[in-house]
């Protein structure tokens, strides 16, 4: 293969860079460390560019999100499109799909003000980080790791991308020095392997990276209105199964009077025996920041079909502003592109002195 000449070199590599790129590899002393003050903590979660979020998704991850910018110093929020290349991607629909997700985060209330929004493939260093990361990983503890043996059954073949996706999330953790992650159950043995790649690149190449600790708040678990058996998601075939947040009133009045319930009339809350009553008090009671309890109260006297007026309405009422302001936003591509942008460069300031450290310790430079 004949050698690229120096100025060639350069074109290419500032095109695969895309953003507004550095003259050359940061090195670590290019970059002296800002450290955070006593006390202070920061904290990194991501969510896939799966398009407009729905019920579940807002009320398990997205408005805690919100509550989390309001109570810790530094926050970051990713939109973690390296992630979901691992599934066969449409690359008009991806595109589409990351800007409507940036809508659908601001529209329910991510501040960039108070949290760093940014789309994950634009900043580069968490590819680098990555694999150096890889590279300190063996297979059999990936092979332990829930996702890939779940995903892989159901494809009979993952790829490698999928198998190594741990890793990538360990590697967006890790990049910013995040002390907090907010993850649900089923997330918490990646968080182990963020906390052990932690642990094994301290010990071999010296203390960078503080152990991320999990953020478990009391997520509340939407399940299907079609399958109360299963969890609440965008890929359920069934119409009817799923509330997005960008849902018009009468569409999600008809949804919840088309869900699934069982025979008896009685407003009655047992997850086990009852599962579809008790998915619509659990909705009604989060949309109505009431709890369960109140929830039951404000249902006595009521059989299941006035009740799931009562429901709508709660749900109406939540999303109607979250609506109207996804729309708004939806229709100013420009300004999304805008606020993507200002994230990408805030997030790479934070990302660039941290992988330049580890270039150094890893003697790249």
């Amino acid at each position: 293969m004949a050698l690229l000449c120096r100025s060639n070199f350069k074109i290419l590599f500032r095109c695969f860079w895309k953003l507004k790129p550095p003259k050359r590899f940061f090195c670590a002393a290019e970059f002296p460390e800002k450290k955070n003050p006593p006390g202070s903590g920061r904290v990194f979660s991501g969510i896939q560019p799966t398009g407009v979020p729905h019920i579940g998704n807002y009320l398990g991850a997205l408005e805690n999100w919100v509550a989390l910018q309001n109570q810790y110093p530094s926050v970051l929020y990713s939109i973690v499109d390296l992630h979901s290349i691992t599934q066969p991607q449409d690359p008009n629909q991806l595109r589409n799909n990351i800007l409507d997700m940036a809508a659908s985060l601001l529209a329910c209330g991510i501040n960039p003000e108070k949290a760093i929004l940014f789309q994950q493939s634009q900043v580069p260093e968490h590819a680098e980080l990555s694999w150096i990361l890889c590279c300190l990983t063996s297979m059999p503890r990936l092979r332990q790791l829930p996702q890939w043996k779940m995903k892989s059954k159901q494809k009979n073949e993952g790829c490698v991308g999928l198998f190594t996706y741990p890793v990538l999330q360990a590697a967006d953790i890790l990049l910013y020095k995040s002390t907090n992650v907010p993850v649900g159950e089923d997330q918490v043995q990646h968080l182990d392997l963020a906390q052990d790649l932690a642990r094994i690149f301290n010990n071999k190449y010296g203390d960078l990276f503080p152990q991320p600790h999990a953020l478990l708040s009391s997520i509340k678990r939407v399940k299907s209105l079609h399958d109360p058996s299963a969890k609440m998601s965008k890929s359920d075939p069934h119409v009817m199964a799923t509330i997005s947040i960008a849902d018009t009133p009468d569409d999600i009045a008809l949804k919840i009077r088309r869900a699934v319930t069982d025979f008896t009339s009685e407003v009655t809350f047992n997850p086990k025996t009852r599962p579809g009553v008790s998915n619509l008090v659990t909705i009604h009671a989060a949309m109505a920041s009431i709890s369960v309890e109140e929830a039951l109260l404000q249902a006595e006297g009521l059989d299941t079909g006035a009740y799931k007026t009562l429901v709508s309405e709660a749900v109406i009422q939540k999303l109607t502003p979250i609506r109207e302001e996804l729309h708004r936003l939806r229709s100013d591509r420009a300004h999304l592109e805008a606020l993507l942008a200002q994230g990408n460069r805030r997030a790479r300031e934070l990302a660039a002195p941290v992988l330049a450290e580890v270039r150094h310790r890893v003697g790249f430079c």
